[in-house]
């Protein structure tokens, strides 16, 4: 069920932290989302291959780097909601 699936995604920390990194900076490098959350590349590698294969994010490879964006810009607006219910409860 997509709802589950992205009621998973956002229920991560870091994950939630990754798509608001991506909304503030809409290009980013695996690597420097990694030093921004100060986690290996590799973990956020799994959590950024979650959310693309959720259909929430895209990217494109530069050479060596792999760049991520927001496919579902709409996930910016699901999280400022998320965060202003958490804030309540």
């Amino acid at each position: 069920m997509p709802d589950e699936k992205l009621a998973r995604a956002i229920r991560s920390r870091v994950r939630r932290d990754i798509l608001h990194i991506l909304a503030i900076k809409p290009k980013h490098p695996v690597h420097l989302i990694a030093d921004e959350l100060h986690i290996t590349e590799s973990s956020a590698s799994k959590h950024l291959k979650l959310l693309h294969d959720l259909g929430i994010l895209e990217f494109h490879d530069e050479g060596k780097e792999r760049f991520y964006s927001l496919k579902v810009i709409e996930i910016k607006e699901l999280l400022e909601v998320y965060n202003r219910v958490m804030e309540k409860l």
